[in-house]
């Protein structure tokens, strides 16, 4: 229901949701992704065996508003966790700057699926609220990634899809319609995860803009260190820890 309302609303609107989005498309500061190898190893002097840590999804994954990935979420994820465990966490990511569900699937899952995780988080949302993808769409990816990665052995956690009404390079109007699906695309995510036994992992980063990239839409590595702050405890307090000896 409530997302045929949106559409309600939307449809209306497109005549100036249309040039908005063409002249941000137009006009966008475009940021490169971070340097850096797509793996590597937090608190290595730690004693016991490392804790596998897997990224898998879009820009945010391959670190595009910060230098190198150790800055980006999957460095700041695992050193967040390597403090809290008391332990090392080898980390690896699966990323591509925007890419969707449906395209990872066919792209990023088998990478993700090549060596072995014992915690996997998903991190999409952005590109498929963008791209307006249908709820049918947007599900099938995502079960179809957690259910391979479980298969794998892996505990497997969906982040938030981010609130684009705070997307400060967005006009008012686009990032107030967007925010609205993005929080439909990451209701629809909440319950698949709960029906396949996985996470979901809420947001709750205030945003403000120390929290931004320069490009206004990206996160810069304050917001990426407290986004990965706030993950590390979500993943303490709902994940089970395998044995680190």
């Amino acid at each position: 229901m409530r997302n045929l309302l949106w559409w309600a609303v939307t449809v209306p609107l497109l005549p100036l949701l249309l040039p908005q989005a063409w002249y941000t498309r137009r006009t966008a500061l475009r940021l490169p992704v971070a340097s850096g190898e797509p793996q590597g190893l937090a608190g290595g002097s730690l004693p016991g065996q490392p804790l596998r840590l897997l990224l898998v999804g879009e820009s945010t994954v391959v670190g595009v508003g910060v230098a190198c990935l150790e800055n980006a979420l999957a460095g700041q994820l695992a050193q967040a966790l390597a403090a809290r465990l008391e332990r090392p966490v080898a980390w690896r990511v699966c990323g591509e700057n925007g890419i969707g569900v449906h395209l990872a699937v066919q792209r990023l899952l088998p990478r993700a699926l090549s060596e072995p995780a014992d915690w996997a988080v998903l991190v999409f949302g952005v590109n498929d609220t963008t791209g307006l993808s249908s709820r049918r769409r947007w599900a099938a990816g995502l079960e179809r990634m957690i259910v391979a990665l479980q298969g794998g052995g892996a505990q497997v956690a969906l982040s938030a899809v981010p609130p684009l009404q705070h997307f400060q390079a967005l006009p008012w109007l686009l990032r107030t319609v967007l925010g609205w699906r993005a929080a439909l695309m990451d209701g629809w995510a909440r319950r698949l995860a709960a029906r396949l036994s996985a996470h979901h992992f809420p947001g709750g980063l205030s945003f403000s803009a120390e929290y931004l990239a320069e490009d206004g839409y990206h996160p810069s590595a304050l917001g990426y260190r407290v986004w990965a702050e706030m993950l590390a405890d979500q993943f303490i307090a709902e994940c089970r820890c395998p044995p680190s000896a």
